[in-house]
Protein backbone atom coordinates (compact mmCIF):
# COMPACT_ATOMS: atom_id res chain seq x y z
CA UNK A 1 0.00 0.00 0.00
CA UNK A 2 1.30 3.47 -0.84
CA UNK A 3 1.77 6.23 1.68
CA UNK A 4 -0.70 9.08 2.09
CA UNK A 5 0.16 12.42 0.52
CA UNK A 6 -0.33 14.12 3.91
CA UNK A 7 -2.25 13.96 7.16
CA UNK A 8 -5.00 16.30 8.35
CA UNK A 9 -4.80 16.29 12.14
CA UNK A 10 -7.17 18.03 14.53
CA UNK A 11 -7.41 17.93 18.31
CA UNK A 12 -9.31 19.97 20.85
CA UNK A 13 -8.47 21.55 24.15
CA UNK A 14 -9.59 19.74 27.28
CA UNK A 15 -13.28 20.25 28.01
CA UNK A 16 -14.17 21.50 24.53
CA UNK A 17 -16.46 19.88 21.92
CA UNK A 18 -18.01 17.49 24.43
CA UNK A 19 -20.23 14.55 23.53
CA UNK A 20 -23.66 15.93 22.67
CA UNK A 21 -22.27 19.22 21.31
CA UNK A 22 -24.62 20.87 18.78
CA UNK A 23 -21.91 20.66 16.09
CA UNK A 24 -21.71 16.89 16.52
CA UNK A 25 -19.14 14.71 18.22
CA UNK A 26 -17.72 11.21 17.91
CA UNK A 27 -17.29 8.15 20.09
CA UNK A 28 -15.93 4.67 19.31
CA UNK A 29 -19.25 3.67 17.70
CA UNK A 30 -19.37 6.86 15.59
CA UNK A 31 -15.80 7.46 14.47
CA UNK A 32 -15.42 5.85 11.05
CA UNK A 33 -14.65 8.20 8.16
CA UNK A 34 -17.89 9.18 6.44
CA UNK A 35 -20.04 8.00 9.32
CA UNK A 36 -22.50 10.46 10.82
CA UNK A 37 -21.43 11.98 14.15
CA UNK A 38 -23.44 11.63 17.33
CA UNK A 39 -26.67 13.59 17.32
CA UNK A 40 -26.67 16.76 19.41
CA UNK A 41 -27.97 16.19 22.92
CA UNK A 42 -28.03 18.83 25.64
CA UNK A 43 -28.43 16.10 28.29
CA UNK A 44 -25.36 14.26 27.02
CA UNK A 45 -23.37 17.49 26.86
CA UNK A 46 -24.43 18.48 30.40
CA UNK A 47 -23.39 15.04 31.66
CA UNK A 48 -20.00 15.28 29.91
CA UNK A 49 -19.48 18.75 31.39
CA UNK A 50 -20.31 17.45 34.88
CA UNK A 51 -17.68 14.71 34.44
CA UNK A 52 -14.84 17.17 33.73
CA UNK A 53 -12.11 16.98 36.34
CA UNK A 54 -10.89 20.56 35.76
CA UNK A 55 -12.02 23.70 33.99
CA UNK A 56 -12.16 23.63 30.16
CA UNK A 57 -9.02 24.98 28.47
CA UNK A 58 -9.22 28.09 26.29
CA UNK A 59 -6.03 29.24 24.56
CA UNK A 60 -5.20 32.94 24.78
CA UNK A 61 -3.50 34.77 21.91
CA UNK A 62 -0.14 34.23 23.65
CA UNK A 63 -0.81 30.52 24.16
CA UNK A 64 -1.95 30.15 20.55
CA UNK A 65 1.29 31.74 19.39
CA UNK A 66 3.36 29.36 21.56
CA UNK A 67 1.54 26.30 20.16
CA UNK A 68 1.84 27.57 16.57
CA UNK A 69 5.59 28.17 16.91
CA UNK A 70 6.10 24.81 18.65
CA UNK A 71 4.39 22.92 15.82
CA UNK A 72 6.44 24.79 13.21
CA UNK A 73 9.71 24.08 15.06
CA UNK A 74 8.85 20.42 15.57
CA UNK A 75 8.08 19.97 11.87
CA UNK A 76 11.38 21.62 10.98
CA UNK A 77 13.25 19.41 13.47
CA UNK A 78 11.61 16.24 12.11
CA UNK A 79 12.00 17.37 8.49
CA UNK A 80 8.24 17.18 7.99
CA UNK A 81 6.62 19.58 5.56
CA UNK A 82 4.03 21.67 7.34
CA UNK A 83 1.35 22.54 4.82
CA UNK A 84 -0.95 24.42 7.21
CA UNK A 85 -1.46 25.09 10.91
CA UNK A 86 -4.22 27.03 12.62
CA UNK A 87 -4.29 27.20 16.40
CA UNK A 88 -7.75 28.24 17.57
CA UNK A 89 -8.90 29.10 21.08
CA UNK A 90 -10.43 25.64 21.55
CA UNK A 91 -8.73 23.37 19.01
CA UNK A 92 -5.78 22.95 16.63
CA UNK A 93 -5.71 22.01 12.93
CA UNK A 94 -2.55 20.78 11.18
CA UNK A 95 -1.92 19.51 7.65
CA UNK A 96 1.50 17.87 7.51
CA UNK A 97 3.53 15.67 5.18
CA UNK A 98 5.44 13.18 7.29
CA UNK A 99 6.80 10.27 5.24
CA UNK A 100 6.61 6.96 7.10
CA UNK A 101 4.82 8.77 9.91
CA UNK A 102 1.85 7.59 11.91
CA UNK A 103 -0.63 10.45 12.42
CA UNK A 104 -1.56 9.35 15.93
CA UNK A 105 2.11 9.55 16.96
CA UNK A 106 2.57 12.85 15.13
CA UNK A 107 -0.42 14.32 16.94
CA UNK A 108 0.94 13.01 20.25
CA UNK A 109 4.27 14.71 19.61
CA UNK A 110 2.59 18.01 18.73
CA UNK A 111 0.48 17.86 21.88
CA UNK A 112 3.39 16.85 24.15
CA UNK A 113 5.78 19.49 22.86
CA UNK A 114 3.07 22.16 22.91
CA UNK A 115 2.26 21.34 26.53
CA UNK A 116 5.94 21.50 27.45
CA UNK A 117 6.47 24.87 25.73
CA UNK A 118 3.28 26.33 27.22
CA UNK A 119 4.42 25.37 30.71
CA UNK A 120 7.95 26.71 30.04
CA UNK A 121 6.23 29.97 29.07
CA UNK A 122 4.49 30.04 32.45
CA UNK A 123 1.08 29.18 31.02
CA UNK A 124 -1.35 26.56 32.36
CA UNK A 125 0.97 25.61 35.22
CA UNK A 126 -1.94 24.54 37.45
CA UNK A 127 -3.92 22.84 34.66
CA UNK A 128 -3.13 19.10 34.76
CA UNK A 129 -4.55 18.30 31.31
CA UNK A 130 -4.55 20.63 28.29
CA UNK A 131 -5.81 18.44 25.46
CA UNK A 132 -8.45 15.81 24.79
CA UNK A 133 -7.22 12.21 24.80
CA UNK A 134 -7.21 11.77 21.05
CA UNK A 135 -8.41 13.80 18.09
CA UNK A 136 -9.00 13.38 14.38
CA UNK A 137 -6.29 11.85 12.19
CA UNK A 138 -7.36 11.89 8.55
CA UNK A 139 -5.22 10.31 5.89
CA UNK A 140 -5.07 12.42 2.73
CA UNK A 141 -4.37 9.63 0.27
CA UNK A 142 -4.47 11.67 -2.92
CA UNK A 143 -2.30 14.68 -3.69
CA UNK A 144 -5.49 16.37 -4.88
CA UNK A 145 -6.93 16.11 -1.33
CA UNK A 146 -4.22 18.29 0.20
CA UNK A 147 -5.24 21.73 -1.18
CA UNK A 148 -8.80 21.36 0.13
CA UNK A 149 -7.53 20.48 3.62
CA UNK A 150 -5.08 23.41 3.55
CA UNK A 151 -7.84 25.76 2.42
CA UNK A 152 -10.12 24.54 5.20
CA UNK A 153 -7.42 25.08 7.82
CA UNK A 154 -6.25 28.48 6.59
CA UNK A 155 -9.38 30.05 5.12
CA UNK A 156 -12.49 28.44 6.52
CA UNK A 157 -12.05 28.97 10.26
CA UNK A 158 -13.04 32.61 10.57
CA UNK A 159 -12.86 35.94 8.81
CA UNK A 160 -9.49 36.86 10.34
CA UNK A 161 -7.87 33.69 9.06
CA UNK A 162 -9.07 34.02 5.47
CA UNK A 163 -5.96 35.96 4.44
CA UNK A 164 -3.33 33.97 6.31
CA UNK A 165 -0.56 32.64 4.08
CA UNK A 166 0.54 29.04 3.93
CA UNK A 167 3.74 28.31 5.94
CA UNK A 168 5.93 28.12 2.83
CA UNK A 169 4.70 31.56 1.63
CA UNK A 170 5.98 33.44 4.71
Amino acid sequence: MSEPAAYFITWSCYGQRLHGDRRGSVNPAHSTFGQAPLDPSSRMEEYARAMLKTEPVVLSAVARSVVDETIRQHCEHRKWRLEAVNVRTTHVHVVVRAPRGKPELIMGQFKSWSTRRLRESGLFLAQPVLWTKHGSTRYLWQESDVPAAVRYVLEMQDEAARYRKAPWES
